[in-house]
């Protein structure tokens, strides 16, 4: 997310960064550069100019540019205007202290609603002991009400048979009903989407917001829609008085103009963003690191998150023991490429670390993806385990019989094994650990990748 935009302003940035002295030509062509690119991230104009207007009344307002290091309190308001139009904190679900916590969602077809509810299901039950009940009223599509069912058995969660009732009043009252006489704490209740924002569809909207009465009325928004989320999420409002949103597919929108635009359109806060479609790619949307994200500057304190959510310390822990013994085999190998994988893949990660341009582009040189990881997963997995134990004894015949159990080619187990014997080269230089036994020297092999202003 936000890759387009975040090449174009860490340009931008790059440009005034270290001048001692900015002139007011200098101000109007760089807030022009910064509104080209927001325009060309699909941003809604209106958002776009109440932007730019905010910066640069903020910088003449405090005579940024006669102060001692213009160009950084230039980029620091840039910064902090981002962060107010994304929302400047992140904000939790509102759950009642009593009795049942109501969400409905709403939002086209299409927008990845159904899947996220799931999402947002699996997110509560991982972080507390509520008990959840999901309900779909969509009575027009039974594959939708079918596929929360399905989801729901897959995260353990208890789904709301109606019958087949042909009346989302009726759906939605019995719902209540059922979920007060099991005494569920949650309720999360799906409607029908449509290709279209139309008046059936409000009106039919409306009359279970009116009768579920919820504390929670979620948009889940496709963030590939750009500027056009924005205009869903100001119709939508206009009925059911929109209080949160949901961006989903995040992961394949290289422009963030949804983001940008539609919290200053509802006024509502974005509460998580889809970053895929596994039922637990589901974050917090916190503003302060996405707008660091889209300024180049990382988001470390995310990646720190995920990996202590994802990483198996014991399994790391028992790496780091046989390291200092100077083992590492391709099994381990293969553990730590599996890591990766739960901790979002090499896009993923690279993606919260500073300089994410150009990080971006050396993977994009590289060739390297997600992809060949599980390909490189899938070639171990073709070993036999006295192969894996000694990657030595993988010669031509074995690496023949190799490639083609995994699907791949006899070059890309030789890639392969070149990078194991490096890594394993590495590892056994490496005396000693960190926290979760992550190499206390991992990040200063690394530093010739990252930019100078990374440790500050």
């Amino acid at each position: 997310m936000f890759g387009t935009l975040n090449e174009k302003l860490e340009k931008i940035v790059k440009s005034i960064a270290g001048r001692a002295t900015i002139s007011e030509d200098d101000l109007d062509i760089t807030l022009r550069e910064i509104r080209i690119a927001l325009l060309e991230a699909d941003v809604a104009l209106s958002v776009v100019k109440d932007f730019i207007d905010n910066v640069k009344s903020n910088i003449v307002g405090k005579e940024v540019l006669k102060s001692i290091k213009p160009d950084q309190m230039i980029i620091k308001l840039v910064q902090e205007e981002l962060i107010k139009i994304l929302g400047l904190n992140n904000e939790p679900l509102n759950i009642a202290k009593t009795g049942i916590t109501k969400i409905l969602f709403c939002g086209l077809q299409g927008s990845g609603k159904t899947t996220t509810i799931a999402k947002v299901a699996n997110f509560i039950k991982k972080n507390s002991k509520k008990k959840i009940l999901l309900v779909s009223s969509d009575i027009y599509r039974p594959a939708a009400q079918e596929q929360l069912q399905v989801l729901g058995k897959q995260i353990n969660v208890e789904f709301f048979d109606h019958q087949n009732s042909q009346s989302v009043e009726a759906i939605t009252l019995e719902s209540i009903k059922y979920a007060e006489k099991n005494l569920f704490d949650i309720l999360l209740f799906d409607t029908a989407g449509r290709q279209v924002v139309d008046d059936k569809m409000m009106e039919e909207l409306k009359t279970i917001s009116q009768k579920l009465k919820p504390q929670e009325t979620i948009l889940v928004a496709d963030s590939l829609t750009g500027q056009d989320a924005a205009n869903i999420a100001k119709r939508f409002n206009e009925t059911v008085s929109i209080t949160s949103s949901i961006l989903t597919r995040v992961d394949g929108d290289g422009r963030g103009g949804a983001a940008l635009s539609i919290k200053s359109i509802t006024g509502a806060p974005i509460k998580f963003i889809g970053t895929g479609e596994k039922i637990d790619q589901l974050e917090s949307f916190h503003p302060e690191r996405i707008a660091n994200r889209i300024l180049g500057m990382g988001d470390i304190v995310s990646l720190v998150e995920k990996a202590s959510e994802n990483i198996d310390k014991k399994e790391m822990e028992d790496l780091a023991k046989k390291m200092s013994k100077g083992k590492f085999d391709l099994e381990d190998f293969a553990g730590q490429l599996k890591q990766m994988g739960k901790m979002g893949g090499i896009s993923g990660i690279m993606s919260m670390l500073p300089g994410i341009s150009k990080a971006q582009k050396l993977m994009a040189e590289n060739k390297i993806s997600d992809d060949v990881i599980n390909h490189q997963i899938a070639i171990i997995n073709s070993m036999t385990k006295k192969e894996r134990a000694d990657p030595d004894m993988v010669k031509a015949s074995r690496k023949i019989r190799i490639s083609k159990g995994s699907g791949t080619r006899v070059q890309d187990v030789n890639k392969l094994l070149k990078q194991f014997f490096q890594s394993q080269k590495m590892m056994k230089k490496m005396k000693s650990t960190g926290k979760g036994g992550m190499p206390s020297d991992l990040l200063q092999k690394l530093q010739g990748n990252l930019p100078p202003n990374f440790n500050n």
